[in-house]
């Protein structure tokens, strides 16, 4: 079981490090794109990232299942899980987020400003946060 656990945490750090540069990525081409530059790399390098992810999500969602369902007979005594798998429904949620936002980079446009982007960048932090609040500390 310690291995799923290590596969599980590095699928985990492999989808949270994509879906935190993936708005990154967004700042630059709103940015890049108001100051006139050629931005059409930003769009391929997105949608790489992108793609990349999403198959670390699935990896990470995988293997979390395998885990939850491993321990299934405890998790009577498991708030903190069920808490925690409200929090990674928040994270698919925001991963949908930056799908939209990565095809509308494919048509060449961003609607909103750098400013925000930075801002939405905080969302899978405070979410990751909780995270591993639940999962270390396990409050409940």
């Amino acid at each position: 079981m310690l291995w799923l656990k290590t596969f599980h945490i590095l699928f985990m750090m492999s989808w949270m490090a994509g879906i935190f540069y993936l708005p990154r990525i967004f700042v630059h081409f709103v940015e890049g794109k108001e100051a006139g530059q050629d931005v059409t790399r930003l769009a391929t390098m997105a949608e790489k990232l992108y793609k990349f992810m999403t198959i670390m999500m699935m990896l990470a969602i995988g293997t979390g299942l395998w885990l939850w369902f491993a321990y299934f007979p405890l998790a009577k005594d498991m708030g903190w899980l069920h808490a925690k798998i409200v929090v990674v429904v928040l994270l698919l949620v925001y991963h949908m987020w930056t799908k939209r936002r990565m095809l509308e980079m494919q048509e060449g446009h961003l609607d909103h400003s750098g400013v925000y982007y930075r801002w939405a960048n905080e969302i899978p932090l405070l979410l990751a946060i909780a995270i591993l609040i639940l999962v270390v500390v396990k409050p409940f």
